[in-house]
């Protein structure tokens, strides 16, 4: 990831609107940012949220409020809890997440 031309800015997050995205169970309303090539995403999972999809995009990802449980394709699983975060390259280690019964908020870069 290279960042470049791009000025200082700031982002009150709670002003960004949000999109929905159905997971297999529960869903997900990110707050996207486009900076240019980067996108930089504040998402709330909803509790018991299950991705419907695996997922081959590289990001960086910290978990905010709550607790995520990542998988990767091979069969590990991840547990990340509040100030705990991943990074995983573009096309590496296929991944998918789910919530428990708190749910999650999670700050993406990607």
């Amino acid at each position: 990831m290279k960042i470049s031309d791009l000025p200082f800015g700031t982002t009150t997050w709670s002003e960004v609107p949000q999109t929905r995205h159905k997971g297999e169970t529960g869903e997900a309303l990110w707050r996207t940012r486009q900076c240019g090539e980067v996108r930089v995403r504040m998402v709330d999972y909803s509790p018991n949220y299950q991705a419907d999809h695996w997922c081959s995009k590289g990001h960086f990802l910290l978990v905010m409020e709550g607790e995520l449980t990542t998988e990767l394709r091979d069969g590990r699983v991840f547990v990340l809890k509040p100030g705990t975060s991943y990074q995983v390259a573009d096309g590496a280690e296929p991944h998918r997440s789910r919530t428990g019964p708190a749910g999650a908020r999670l700050f993406i870069v990607d």
